[in-house]
């Protein structure tokens, strides 16, 4: 029998309950989804337990203060709420509960299986938004992640530690192109927040692009679009934090994050709730630290481990400037841009390479690496750069030596971008394949 949202959430979040007598207050007001109750002290980040009227709990976080009133967040559909009912703590701090039971499994945002598997029981309690960490505590980015993906292993080379934005409007193939990393990226473990996707999105992931053999090192956490701005959230900060504990167990973990957009869009709706000023486009400024904070929880530890985060960002109308694009790719150590006018050709996946950039490929590549590549680089902006000179026939053969070599081998080096869903190219291979593209 599925345990109720109050019997699983001390299980997901732990920290001392609360006697309830002694912290009770009652419910004030409920404006939108914004919840205000008087009498009860608790910290922000809190949960408390607000009863309805068959005496069913309902769940809220402590979002903010007004005076000496609490403002609450439901954590699920709020229905049969009376003026004055009781307002009771259940914990004083948000904590989650981790451990090596999570490989293998679908969660949701209070770390309860959605999958048919048994309770999962944590071997860890720790804080549900991570802790600050010494600067100097990093460990550096030397050694590359195969993503098994030609084009990003060649030209947006990734290390171990690094953070990588992948930005694309809907329907131009991030879904595909993260699918291909967590298959076959050669990390330890694979941490998986999908928060605000469709439901139907998650099951196929879970099912068709992780499959039997993905999820076996992999750790699913997902909050779908219907869940409540609060639990998308608390499913945010739960997937870095089962990263963490990888990550502190010495493992290298290759954290992806679909979609840091969706995320702004939560953190949007609970800002604008407690009162937050909107900002660029309606955000308010809480978005913009919050994913300042979930990018740092990323990187390589001095003691060994690290968290390589791969975060997709939705271009909202193919505009590659939107506030939320343009903040993360200021924080980021580097962005994949999809095109929408690649994808119409017919290449998967629809990497424009003129556009996107890894800021540590230079570190990561050897000398003779990296003049392969500045070659095929050079090779493809000439030919953007002359194509509708070519397109309409103005061009004369032996005019520019370079545009003609651009020209020779545009088919094989469209042929090198692409790649099957299914197919895996290690990185020495794809060098190797570049090699011979330009020979």
């Amino acid at each position: 029998m599925t345990t109720s949202l109050l019997e699983r959430l001390p299980v997901a979040i732990g920290g001392a309950t609360l006697a309830a007598p002694s912290v009770s207050g009652v419910l004030t007001r409920i404006t939108g989804l914004l919840l205000t109750a008087r009498g009860v002290r608790v910290p922000l980040g809190a949960y408390c337990e607000v009863v309805a009227e068959h005496g069913e709990g309902i769940t809220c976080e402590v979002v903010g203060f007004d005076g000496e009133e609490v403002q609450l967040m439901p954590l699920a559909t709020v229905q049969g709420l009376l003026p004055g009912a009781a307002v009771r703590a259940v914990t004083a701090t948000a904590r989650v509960g981790v451990g090596s039971g999570l490989l293998g499994r679908v969660v949701d945002g209070l770390g309860a299986p959605l999958d048919d598997g048994p309770a999962i029981e944590p071997e860890v309690y720790v804080p549900l938004r991570g802790g600050r960490r010494n600067p100097l505590e990093r460990a550096p980015i030397t050694s590359v992640l195969d993503v098994g993906v030609r084009a990003v292993n060649s030209f947006l080379t990734i290390g171990l530690g690094q953070r990588v934005g992948l930005v694309a409007g809907s329907g131009v193939g991030k879904s595909m192109l993260l699918g291909m990393m967590t298959k076959f990226a050669s990390a330890d473990v694979v941490v998986i927040g999908m928060i605000g996707e469709r439901g139907r999105e998650v099951l196929d992931f879970v099912h068709e692009t992780l499959g039997d053999e993905g999820r076996r090192r992999a750790v699913v956490i997902a909050a779908p679009g219907d869940a409540s701005p609060v639990i998308r959230l608390r499913a945010t900060h739960f997937t870095c934090a089962v990263a963490e504990f990888f990550r502190d167990q010495g493992k290298n973990v290759l954290l992806l994050m679909d979609s840091l957009t969706r995320v702004a869009h939560a953190q949007r709706e609970v800002g604008l709730a407690v009162g937050e000023p909107p900002t660029t486009k309606g955000y308010p400024p809480s978005v913009f630290s919050l994913i300042n904070e979930l990018v740092e929880r990323a990187g390589n530890v001095s003691a060994g481990g690290g968290i390589t985060g791969i975060y997709t960002i939705l271009a909202e109308g193919d505009d590659a400037n939107d506030p939320i694009v343009d903040g993360a790719r200021a924080i980021l150590d580097g962005h994949i841009l999809l095109s929408r006018d690649i994808a119409a050709m017919g290449r998967y996946p629809a990497i424009d390479l003129n556009v996107s950039i890894s800021r540590l490929a230079h570190r990561l590549l050897s000398s003779e690496q990296r003049d392969v590549v500045r070659k095929f680089r050079r090779l493809s902006a000439v030919w953007e750069e002359n194509r509708d000179l070519v397109a309409v026939g103005a061009y004369k053969a032996g005019a520019d030596p370079e545009l003609d070599e651009a020209l020779k081998r545009q088919g094989v080096m469209r042929e090198f971008l692409g790649q099957d869903a299914d197919e895996r190219v290690d990185f020495a291979t794809g060098f190797q394949q570049l090699a011979r593209v330009l020979a």
